[in-house]
């Protein structure tokens, strides 16, 4: 398995922009994909986007164009940039790792929209 730690979530006005990351305990590249999901109170969780460990990535169509999934190898991180938040966008982010048949998950970082 593989632990996750998020950070960066918090408080931003409507159009605004922020940032997530997360740290794996292990090489990133030793991970078949990463990614983020999210869920809003009183709804399911749901996929944001991933990334494989080929680099290619994959986005719910609520947020392309707007978010954007990376990596940094160097400090076995992924962040998600989040621009243009819409108030739908408001939820708790969660982190995750695919890695030798598990899946692995981060405690959450919550995101918060004002108008």
């Amino acid at each position: 398995q593989v632990h996750l730690v998020e950070s960066g979530g918090g408080l931003v006005q409507r159009g605004g922009s922020l940032r997530l990351s997360c740290a794996a305990s292990r090489n990133i590249f030793t991970i078949s994909a990463m990614g983020w999901y999210r869920q809003a109170p009183g709804k399911q969780r749901e996929l944001v986007a991933t990334i494989i460990s080929g680099g290619s990535t994959n986005y719910a169509d609520s947020v392309k164009g707007r978010f954007t999934i990376s990596r940094d190898s160097t400090k076995n991180t992924v962040s998600l940039q989040m621009n243009s938040l819409k108030a739908e966008d408001a939820a708790v982010y969660y982190c995750l790792a695919d890695a030798d048949g598990f899946r692995s998950w981060g405690q959450g970082t919550q995101v918060i929209v004002s108008s």
